[in-house]
């Protein structure tokens, strides 16, 4: 009886595997051959230096030949150095999770094991982040011996989706487990790594011959030669790379579509696109989580469990975003999907390990699976205590966070309070329908005429939201096509709007985009006029219309905004030669010069801090600004060495200048848009 992953195992799948297989083996042909040729250069390298040495017994010869005797094993030892060297995965971030602590999770990966035919795990680990994944510890023994697999799950995975949907994953990466579709697959990897081994690294193997080459500069000599000889090896090493990578990663693509087909094909695909559609949200809820307990280490705040608040985020951004909730959980839908990508330009990346979610949730849609059922139980239900293993997975990711006092616990409560009065962007008005989201106002000349009649919501419909967005997308489109003329995008074909072309057509569809957006810039600039004359003409039942003041207003701040960013950019590119290693004299030219644009910087971030909008600045942006300003003069270099202390007082407060900028920016703008809000409801209640 045949495995239900053999059952599913598609053309496009066998034909990958058996490519990596001819890479496997064209590799394995050429490494013998390279093997051989270095043999048998150390073994003429071992003769010659044995008969220098017996030609005539000479502190010479005898370091002549023992250098030429050195020179060949060097060589051989580079080939073979990789068969004692072991993957071994970072377990420090991971929990390991028995069976007592999971009894209805282990239950339900035996009824997938069982579906799948495949293997229980060695062990169940559960990590801090959005994913679940299959690892294990390789060695060149592992394309002889088989190797069990270990199961890592993510706790912010668990907290972001229902318990159908967690299986849903699982069963993908049961999928992976497979024996039969694994097998090639780890071949190709372990011979990835011996490669990688052979071209990068050679830490270690460098200490071995730089002591050889210290023991006499006869030495020192071949060690030199050797080194030009596995240079030249290196160069066919990175070809091979180059064509078995290539086809690891066409396998490695078709296996996850190969592994989508075993999981939908157990659960069902309602249960899978809905977690898939579901996980670019919970990512980007989670790193927003993150980075908020980042900005208050210098308060000395931690949260004891921070997967509350990481559900709180997700569904708070979900809100913002007129997301429906279904049993609980945020409903991601296809329009919510692609909303800000309108691009029509497609290009396989043969580059890539993962084939887009896109092609996946396509992939299972076009395919004959069942439909699949879903509670919307919580997928925290499988686990025992779940509160406990959150807080021991929220220590582990803080263990090597640094306080400067002792720790004040963070509470849900505290957190949901702060968090949206002083972290949160506040989102702009609903009622534009998403239009200033991305798309600022521009400046207009001339004077409104109120004799024309507009209409509030034609203004602000989803046709005029696509317009922006769809303009965003052709200048990605024509950037990246350019980077295909030049070859900074390496492709012989490409889809757009489902046409596919040759590069060399890139040259006739260029004009047409340039054209497009030249259109769709122009249809915008028009709607922005008419919103502008129809705020300009609107009356206002409860107070001055302040459209154009605060119109104005903004435009002022925009020339400000504009100079401040070239002052920053200055900035950033006088001293980006800090990154790099440079001659002491180079360095001291470099920051004299950057002592005039240092003065600039200043006296701008002054002016900033002056405004009176800054006082809704975030403190902690504002005190980074002023640790830095209010100190005259700063020694970045002394003698010999960077001092780091004052590099990190101007690094931090460019990062805060740039933060400060973007606060002051949004504050204007957020203002002009209440304004315009605020007359609209007056409108419509009048």
């Amino acid at each position: 009886m045949k495995k239900l992953s053999e059952n599913l195992t598609s053309q496009e799948f066998k034909n990958a595997a058996r490519k990596a297989i001819f890479a496997i083996l064209f590799f394995i042909v050429s490494y013998l051959i390279l093997l051989l040729l270095a043999i048998g250069l150390a073994g003429l390298c071992g003769f010659l230096g044995v008969m220098l040495i017996s030609l005539k017994v000479h502190w010479l010869t005898l370091m002549v030949g023992l250098g030429l005797i050195g020179m060949g094993l060097i060589v051989v030892i580079f080939l073979v150095k990789f068969i004692f060297k072991r993957h071994q995965i970072d377990r420090s971030h991971l929990i390991e999770i028995k069976e007592a602590d999971a009894p209805l999770l282990y239950q339900s990966i035996n009824e997938i094991v069982h579906q799948v035919k495949t293997d229980f795990p060695k062990k169940i680990y559960i990590s801090h982040e959005v994913n679940a994944s299959v690892f294990y510890d390789s060695t060149f023994l592992s394309m002889i011996f088989p190797v069990r697999k270990n199961l890592q799950i993510g706790m912010a995975l668990i907290n972001s989706v229902s318990k159908n949907e967690l299986k849903a994953i699982l069963a993908h990466e049961f999928g992976h487990f497979s024996q039969r579709s694994m097998k090639v697959g780890s071949y190709v990897y372990t011979v990835n790594q011996i490669i990688y081994n052979m071209l990068y690294d050679n830490e270690s193997y460098g200490r071995l011959i730089s002591w050889f080459a210290s023991i006499s500069s006869y030495f020192s000599f071949f060690v030199s030669v050797g080194i030009k000889i596995i240079e030249g090896i290196q160069w066919i090493l990175r070809k091979l790379y180059n064509v078995v990578n290539l086809q690891h990663l066409k396998l490695s693509r078709e296996m996850e579509f190969h592994a989508d087909a075993i999981a939908v094909n157990i659960m069902g695909t309602k249960p899978f696109t809905t977690s898939m559609m579901r996980l670019d949200l919970a990512n980007n809820s989670f790193d927003n989580t993150i980075r908020y307990y980042e900005a208050k280490i210098d308060q000395n705040i931690k949260p004891n469990n921070i997967y509350p608040q990481h559900q709180f985020v997700m569904n708070d951004q979900a809100k913002d975003a007129n997301m429906m909730f279904v049993n609980g959980l945020p409903n991601v839908t296809t329009d919510d999907f692609y909303r800000y990508n309108k691009s029509k330009l497609v290009i396989k990346n043969q580059w890539a390990s993962h084939p887009s979610t896109e092609d996946r949730i396509n992939a299972v849609n076009n395919g004959q699976y069942p439909l699949g059922e879903d509670d919307g139980e919580p997928a925290s239900t499988l686990f025992s205590n779940i509160e406990n293993l959150q807080a021991a997975v929220t220590d582990l990711l803080f263990a090597n966070v640094t306080y400067k006092a002792n720790l004040a616990t963070d509470t849900v409560e505290k957190f949901k309070t702060d968090y949206l009065a002083n972290f949160k962007a506040k989102p702009f008005p609903k009622i534009f329908n998403g239009y200033y989201g991305h798309h600022q106002p521009i400046k207009m000349e001339s004077m409104p005429n109120c004799s024309k009649q507009q209409n509030f919501d034609s203004l602000f419909d989803s046709s005029k939201v696509e317009l922006v967005y769809r303009s965003f997308s052709i200048e990605a489109d024509i950037n990246t096509l350019k980077q295909i003329q030049s070859g900074e995008i390496d492709i012989k074909s490409f889809e757009y709007d489902g046409i596919k072309y040759q590069k060399t057509d890139s040259y006739e569809l260029l004009p047409m985009l340039e054209k497009e957006l030249e259109e769709t810039k122009a249809a915008i600039n028009t709607n922005d006029r008419e919103i502008y004359e129809y705020f300009c003409c609107l009356p206002s039942t409860d107070g001055p219309n302040l459209f154009i003041e605060k119109y104005e207003t903004f435009m002022q701040f925009d020339h400000i905004y504009d100079e401040a960013v070239a002052i920053y950019s200055k900035a950033i590119t006088q001293t980006r030669f800090i990154q790099y290693t440079t001659p002491f004299a180079e360095i001291e030219a470099n920051l004299k010069d950057f002592s005039a644009t240092e003065l600039e910087l200043k006296a701008k971030m002054r002016e900033l801090l002056s405004l009176s909008e800054a006082e809704e600045v975030k403190a902690d942006t504002k005190q980074k600004i002023l640790s830095y300003v209010e100190k005259e003069k700063h020694l970045y270099f002394n003698f010999d060495s960077y001092v780091d202390a004052e590099l990190d007082i101007l690094f931090f407060a460019l990062n805060a200048y740039q933060d400060l900028l973007n606060q002051l920016f949004l504050y204007h703008k957020r203002k002009l848009l209440e304004e315009m809000e605020r007359l609209q409801l007056s409108a419509e209640q009048s």
